[in-house]
């Protein structure tokens, strides 16, 4: 995961921070997406509806970033859509 230590943030600038992602549902439902860098954690709850919004924006990246660099293929993983 990338972000921006200091200054605007921007989605296209770079960084060194490095963290890491978790995702699972919650005990009441939810759907949690953790957070964790070097300086701390924090988690982001959403209904199951908007997860599932999240993923496909996510899926879309996955897809103009694929375009844009000129890697057209698929994941071996992922769907075929």
């Amino acid at each position: 995961m990338r972000a921006m230590r200091k200054g605007r943030i921007d989605i296209n600038s770079e960084s060194d921070v490095s963290g890491s992602l978790q995702i699972g549902p919650t005990s009441l439902g939810m759907v949690r997406i953790f957070v964790e860098t070097s300086t701390g954690g924090f988690p982001l709850d959403f209904e199951p509806e908007e997860a599932e919004e999240i993923a496909e924006e996510l899926r879309a990246a996955a897809h103009r970033a694929r375009t844009a660099s000129g890697k057209g293929g698929q994941n071996k993983g992922g769907p075929k859509r």
